[in-house]
């Protein structure tokens, strides 16, 4: 634009000078004026060009697909849940603290792969390791983080989220958090719980109040508990934009479950932050996304394991050909897109590398054998539906990256499973399955 204007002005002063008068002083003083115009013009362009860069936000395009801009240029969430456990450690074990930096080693096969983002789940306490964390990712490798917290979800015996001092906690906790962190440059966003939702439901973690149990009918309980919850995550995303409005906040949330609510009680947030788990496509969630609560979409979880529960035995390439699958359909969807709903801004696959004490994790000496016991089932995952009593999801196998017990530099050996290079391999050259005659950049 600013460009623009300078060759207009460019061209109306030549015209000018040739018109108006010959003599030297008069074409003189209008070429001073010109570059003082100009100069001013220039001034504005890099000023404008420098506020541009600024900040990490949403944009809206006019065919109302989404897509997440940072510094003034469009950027794709390429990335991976990040939670390395070493072998013989439980979910307990300080990474953070470790002195042999396993974000390092892990940092640089991620670069490798093409991956641009990880998802940190909570912090730490000590926040002078997650700036290390955060701070070496970035400037070693350009890996961005998306920051966390789990909102009180596992806090014993309920997440008291109908409670006006237990949300008073839970929002000064995430506020603490927020003003720590937003000014390291490798922060990419911010994402509000989990699969929390689900509690609302009374499904997982119940939780209620007095009002709440006056209620007589069971499903104006649900609605209740989804009101209050939704309420207090809009109040929360509204807190965290005032303390931090150059990242965008997102809402996480197990399915599609409740979106009908936040719709209504929870507006102010910049994204879904999706965790969801049905096989090699996705169905209609984009669709149904922008029918029921009209937000960008980052699928903050998602994935396959790669142990096969009915023939008993690792199966690399049944985890390598859902997720190829998944990263196909996420490409469909973003923006521009002729083909999807133009509102997914990429995602974070569950996981970087294996974790062996999910099984029994309240074992120690369980938390040094890689299990092969399923914990639950999907039919989705159709390779090995067929496993005694169809429980084929294995926990301690989702990995695009194998742990070995054999120690390199003090961390346990990774071994890229098959699934890292397939795609690697598509983030290069994201052809599309269903349109191998265009690429989606």
């Amino acid at each position: 634009m600013w460009i623009t204007i300078l060759k207009g002005l460019l061209s109306i002063w030549m015209r000018s000078s040739l018109n108006k008068s010959n003599s030297n002083s008069f074409r003189a003083a209008g070429y001073r004026h010109f570059l003082l115009v100009a100069c001013s013009l220039l001034f504005l362009f890099i000023l404008s060009a420098c506020q541009l860069k600024q900040g990490v936000y949403i944009q809206k395009l006019k065919n109302q697909h989404y897509r997440l801009i940072v510094n003034g240029s469009p950027y794709i969430v390429k990335g991976v849940c990040y939670n390395p456990i070493p072998i013989g450690f439980n979910h307990e074990y300080d990474w953070w603290a470790d002195p042999n930096k396993p974000w390092i080693v892990d940092g640089k096969l991620m670069k490798e792969m093409g991956i641009n983002t990880i998802r940190i789940y909570e912090s730490n306490n000590d926040p002078e390791k997650v700036k290390q964390v955060i701070g070496d990712l970035y400037k070693l490798y350009g890996i961005r983080t998306l920051m966390g917290d789990w909102l009180g979800f596992w806090e014993y015996p309920c997440p008291f989220y109908g409670d006006k001092a237990f949300q008073d906690k839970v929002k000064s906790q995430v506020l603490e958090m927020v003003n720590l962190y937003k000014d390291e440059p490798g922060i990419l966003g911010w994402i509000l719980g989990n699969e929390n939702n689900y509690s609302c439901l009374g499904h997982v973690n119940p939780w209620s109040n007095e009002e709440i149990d006056k209620e007589p009918d069971p499903q104006k309980q649900k609605v209740m508990r989804a009101s209050i919850y939704y309420s207090f995550i809009n109040d929360l995303a509204d807190e965290v934009h005032k303390a931090d409005p150059a990242h965008p906040v997102g809402l996480g949330n197990g399915e599609l479950v409740g979106l009908e609510y936040a719709n209504k009680f929870c507006p102010d947030v910049d994204f879904i932050a999706c965790i969801i788990y049905r096989g090699k496509t996705f169905g209609n969630l984009f669709k149904s996304i922008r029918m029921t609560f009209d937000k960008p979409v980052l699928l903050a979880e998602f994935g396959a394991d790669c142990y096969d529960a009915y023939l008993k035995k690792e199966d690399q390439n049944m985890q390598a050909f859902f997720l190829q699958s998944q990263w196909n359909q996420i490409y469909e969807n973003l923006a521009n897109s002729k083909k999807g709903a133009g509102n997914c801004i990429g995602g974070t696959l569950f996981e970087w590398t294996d974790e062996w004490w999910k099984y029994n994790p309240d074992n120690p000496q369980d938390w040094k054998v890689h299990n092969t016991e399923s914990g639950w089932s999907n039919g989705s995952y159709y390779f090995d539906i067929r496993a005694e009593g169809n429980k084929n999801m294995n926990e301690e196998w989702f990995g695009i990256v194998a742990l070995s017990p054999e120690l390199e530099n003090g961390l346990n050996k990774r071994i890229p499973r098959k699934a890292y290079y397939v795609i690697r391999e598509f983030w290069k050259n994201p052809v599309l399955k269903k349109a191998r005659d265009r690429k989606v950049f």
